[in-house]
């Protein structure tokens, strides 16, 4: 369900970047987006599941159905009326948060600013609907039904694709369309989920409750989850800011590249995540610390066997990607060439989000948020730093584009946030590494540089991807991405690995 929704995501952005191309109304739509889809991505991938989910896990395992729902309920009212002050304070506030998030003057200068508040106003309230939207998908992932949650954005990508398309050639400024389509989007999702809790008899009846117990101990983990599970997200908001001050086009190229790596990050990453951590909180709930490593272990086997060599691809064929998805219509030769410069520098950091995804579970789990913050602080002021040294370097020498060094200074903070996460768990003793890794790291290397050969050739052999047509490149990539998939996975065999390595935490925790 997670790749039918990147799947759609990619149809969605195909359609925005040859309708409206990388300027002044895509900069101003993707900030106006990007201030409520921030929020989103803490709350539906990060602090508010990472809080809710363990403390509903207990309560499912510890306590009755009835202070099970009572839970839900309180939860439901509460978090309600906060989205509701929230969002009336983030529209009649639309101007001052883009001089915020976007504090550069030529923003101001070429009209992006007022044309971006405008859209504001329509985009913000989707951080209502969905927060919502996430709370009905976290109830249903506890009681282990992933497929509603996982499927829903779909639904975001066609309410866009439908505005972008039919709506937006009747408008004065056609890109306002595109803000009207998250205002709808967000309603949509909501009442989708809503027959799914009723049938599963979870439908919450909203209730206030600031002073319930479990309410009370979701607030508390939130606060510190809120910056330490999406360190990466304001990584990428730091970037917005710093990319205001650049030509424009900076920003869209930015998402664009970003949307390409958040395809394996939503199917991979976010999917596995989501997966585990019922598993972990309900293991840390039963005192089962054996089975607790060993479904870190058995995430991290998958990792190593998937994420790597999609890092490794998607440099690889970070031209053809961007060329063969955006090039067309209102999106030049130009802007394919810059959205693959970023798409190149982010590439490395894909290893690094996924990991941060996997490994902040071990701590949200066991109501460990101190010491991801810890360490997402770290990670973001390491960010910062790489941010205006890569920036003004590159301004100076010329040797990439300026907005690329906003990705790489995200990779490597990226990196480092994954790499403390895994030594503290190591540290603490909550993951002790099972036999057999070596057996691992050694084919799983020696099959990159075999897919790595295979797609170089083939490239080298294809040559210039712009001669091609629209429906050719299509073709020929999906080829491509098949066939280095075959050829990675046969190298895997051929070097000794198998699928009952991989097969599960019970299956690796016995060897």
């Amino acid at each position: 369900m997670t790749f039918l929704s990147r799947v759609s995501g990619l149809a969605r952005d195909m359609v925005i970047s040859r309708g409206f191309g990388a300027g002044v109304e895509t900069d101003a739509f993707f900030v106006a987006f990007k201030i409520p889809n921030l929020l989103r991505r803490f709350f539906s991938e990060g602090a508010f599941a990472q809080a809710f989910v363990p403390v509903m896990a207990e309560y499912r395992a510890t306590r009755s159905t009835a202070e099970a729902r009572d839970l839900i309920d309180r939860t439901a009212g509460s978090l309600a009326l906060v989205l509701l002050v929230v969002t009336a304070i983030g529209v009649i506030a639309a101007p001052l948060l883009i001089l915020v998030f976007a504090p550069g003057p030529g923003f101001s200068e070429d009209g992006r600013a007022v044309l971006a508040t405008d859209m504001l106003r329509f985009t913000f309230p989707y951080i209502l609907f969905i927060s919502l939207t996430a709370l009905a998908g976290s109830v249903l992932n506890t009681y282990r039904r992933f497929a509603v949650p996982a499927f829903t954005p779909v639904l975001l990508n066609v309410v866009l694709i439908v505005f972008a398309t039919a709506v937006a050639p009747l408008l004065e400024r056609p890109a306002l369309a595109l803000a009207l389509g998250v205002f709808a989007a967000g309603a949509v999702q909501l009442a989708f989920q809503i027959p799914f809790l009723w049938r599963a008899k979870l439908l919450p009846r909203p209730k206030l409750g600031f002073a319930h117990a479990g309410v009370k101990r979701i607030r508390t983990l939130m606060v510190p989850i809120l910056f330490g599970s999406s360190v990466a997200q304001i990584n990428i908001l730091i970037d917005m800011m710093i990319a205001s001050f650049l030509v424009a086009g900076s920003y869209s190229w930015l998402y664009y590249s970003d949307r390409l790596v958040g395809f394996p990050l939503g199917v991979f990453g976010i999917a596995l995540a989501t997966a585990i951590l019922p598993s972990l909180s309900e293991q840390h709930a039963k005192v089962s610390m054996e089975a607790f490593s060993a479904t870190i272990d058995w995430a991290l086997r998958l990792v190593l066997l998937i994420g790597v060599p999609a890092a490794v691809g998607l440099m690889l064929l970070a031209q053809p990607l961007t060329t063969t998805i955006y090039y067309g219509g209102e999106f030049t030769d130009t802007d394919t060439l810059m959205a693959t410069a970023s798409l190149l520098a982010f590439g490395p950091g894909l290893v690094g989000f996924i990991l941060v995804k996997v490994l902040a579970p071990g701590y949200f789990s066991r109501q460990d948020t101190r010491t991801p913050v810890r360490i997402a602080v770290q990670a973001l002021v390491l960010n910062s730093v790489l941010n205006i040294a890569f920036v003004l370097v590159l301004l100076r020498t010329g040797w990439a584009p300026a907005h690329a060094g906003l990705a790489a200074a995200t990779s490597i903070s990226g990196l480092y946030n994954a790499a403390r996460l895994l030594l503290g768990l190591r540290r603490d003793g909550v993951y002790r590494p099972l036999p057999g890794w070596k057996a691992l790291l050694l084919p799983v290397m020696g099959a990159c540089i075999v897919m790595s050969l295979f797609v170089w050739w083939t490239l080298d052999r294809i040559g210039d991807w712009y001669v091609l047509g629209a429906w050719t490149r299509a073709g020929v990539l999906v080829a491509l991405v098949a066939a280095g998939v075959v050829v990675y996975f046969a190298a895997c065999w051929l070097f000794g690995l198998r699928p009952s390595q991989f097969r599960g935490p019970a299956a690796v925790s016995q060897g």
